[in-house]
């Protein structure tokens, strides 16, 4: 008898390729309506989707919404009205390998050219010599530690996240482990700074996607000693139910690496999504901290 991870090969592979082959599904009407009022730039040959709302009467304000893994920048929808009677622009992207943007392979997916991808829209929308908010989540905090980092040279950042783990202390000495400083939202106060297909579950697609998590590890220092650094405001939305950055540990940590960052925590239930778990409780966190300046 063949051993039977054999067996189980030869009945994966053709299933794998019946997969793959399969066409994607119907977009909601509700996912139609995001990519409809949305556009596209071109990065290095790569189409990025992105929304630009214009909002708030009065206002100059600007904020750039960076969103998490495996996700895209529809995580921001329960709140995209809320911040448009905030904020002058509201504008969010999918980054490369996400949402409606491109997914090319093979390609060396990295948290750097993702934040110069962030610089890129800045750029073509041409923003680049205004102050610019940041809000972030899970895998776009570490994309906004980056940019924070490259804020400290002639740049000018104000930061303010969403939830993921921060590598604080080096592996092993604590359980919070995954390697950014991504609590349950993230913002940066202010950031001065000069074709949609279906991810397919292909192994080197994914598994290069997730070389963030390496990438998380091997720069630690580079971006958690950028939040150490700065004088940007930071400000932390944290839900305690949060399996990512298990409550009170990671909030310990945070208070005591980062002690000059503030910090809301929302009800107890909420836990690694705050923004679409608690949209009212999460924009009404932000704007407080946007409006405390």
């Amino acid at each position: 008898m063949k051993e039977w991870w054999v067996q189980v090969g030869l009945l994966a592979v053709p299933l794998l390729a019946v997969y793959l082959h399969i066409p994607p599904p119907q977009l909601s009407p509700a996912l139609l309506s995001w990519r409809s009022s949305g556009g596209y730039f071109t990065y290095k040959e790569q189409k990025i989707f992105y929304r630009d709302s214009s909002g708030a009467v009065g206002s100059s304000d600007i904020v750039v919404l960076l969103h998490g893994f495996p996700t895209s920048s529809y995580d921001w929808c329960k709140i995209w009205e809320g911040l448009t009677q905030r904020f002058h622009r509201v504008i969010a992207l999918d980054f490369v390998g996400f949402g409606f943007s491109d997914k090319p392979r093979p390609h060396h997916y990295s948290i750097f050219e993702q934040a110069s991808i962030v610089e890129g829209l800045v750029r073509h929308l041409g923003l680049h010599h205004q102050r610019i908010n940041l809000l972030s989540h899970d895998y776009g905090d570490t994309v906004a530690q980056e940019l924070l980092h490259r804020s400290l040279q002639p740049l000018m950042l104000w930061l303010l996240f969403v939830t993921d783990s921060v590598l604080l202390l080096p592996p092993g000495r604590c359980r919070v482990h995954l390697g950014l400083i991504a609590p349950q939202a993230c913002a940066l106060r202010a950031v001065s700074s000069t074709s949609g297909h279906r991810p397919l579950p292909h192994t080197r697609f994914l598994s290069s996607i997730l070389q963030y998590i390496n990438q998380r590890q091997q720069h630690r220092d580079r971006w958690v000693g950028a939040l150490m650094a700065t004088s940007v405001p930071l400000h932390l939305i944290y839900g305690p139910l949060d399996p990512v950055n298990p409550h009170p540990e990671f909030l310990q940590l945070y208070k005591k690496v980062l002690p000059m960052s503030t910090v809301s925590v929302l009800d107890d239930h909420i836990s690694h999504y705050p923004q679409l778990e608690d949209p009212t409780g999460f924009l009404n966190a932000y704007l407080n901290f946007i409006n405390s300046f």
